[in-house]
């Protein structure tokens, strides 16, 4: 997948280069950036896969993520169709896992995080839903491209980049339709980062019109602490994105 990324990455440097000489006609007075905004709001809501996982882990569901970020815009002062993007921002990831599966998430565990397996005396717990929630504290950095820099919302625009991200939180949201006593309709939150790497490096691109587009993340580091679970796990988004730019 780091393989593919790059192919990808080095594709949309070549594109972005051939799009510029197609768009670039000369003898064009150059257009003003009076209306363009130098910083703005962006959000990406997509759909959260993990890639590379063993058969010991248990995704199912509609597992989601929303990333948020506030962004300044820097025009090329030779081109202003490219401009470079820094931000900082919140990602949040969720992902569900199979509630049959007779499997209970823990992410306490000084071995590691992992799937406990139910005792075979345990045959009155029913899970409604089991969740585990993390959240980063990211920066961004991007380069852009919009053909019309002058109608920013009536343009085509590219972006690729890296997002540097810190972790800030990770739940276990368990919701307990009963449990092996007895008791019902509860929900269990149990917070512990400590078998997660603390860095995430991520890369992305995302394309759109207007002020709306779809993008894709992928982390290039392990999700997991090497030793402190299932090694090699990658977290992966495909969505859609808002932004001025």
């Amino acid at each position: 997948m780091k393989r593919a990324f790059l192919t990808f990455f080095m594709s949309g440097m070549v594109l972005l280069s051939a799009f510029a000489q197609t768009e670039n006609g000369s003898g064009e007075t150059r257009p003003t950036l009076d209306n363009r905004p130098k910083d703005h709001l962006h959000f990406q809501l997509g759909s959260l896969f993990w890639l590379q996982t063993p058969d010991s882990v248990f995704t199912k569901g509609l597992s989601r993520s929303f990333n948020a970020y506030f962004s300044f815009d820097l025009p090329f002062k030779s081109d202003p169709r490219f401009s470079i993007g820094v931000g900082v921002g919140i990602g949040s990831d969720h992902m569900f896992f199979d509630k049959n599966a007779k499997k209970d998430l823990d992410i306490t565990g000084e071995s590691g995080l992992r799937f406990r397996n139910l005792t075979g005396a345990d045959t009155n717990t029913r899970y409604k839903s089991i969740k585990l929630h993390t959240a980063y504290l990211e920066a961004p950095l991007e380069l852009r491209f919009m053909n019309k820099p002058y109608q920013h919302q009536k343009s085509w625009k590219f972006a690729i980049g890296m997002k540097v991200g810190t972790l800030v939180t990770a739940v276990d949201k368990t919701r307990l339709e009963r449990d092996a006593v007895g008791n019902r309709n509860y929900n269990l939150k149990v917070k512990d980062r400590k078998n997660f790497n603390n860095l995430r490096l991520a890369g992305y691109a995302r394309i759109g019109y207007g002020n709306m587009g779809l993008f894709f993340q992928y982390q290039l580091n392990d999700f997991i602490k090497e030793g402190q679970g299932p090694n090699q796990i990658r977290p992966f988004q495909l969505g859609i994105t808002f932004s001025g730019l």
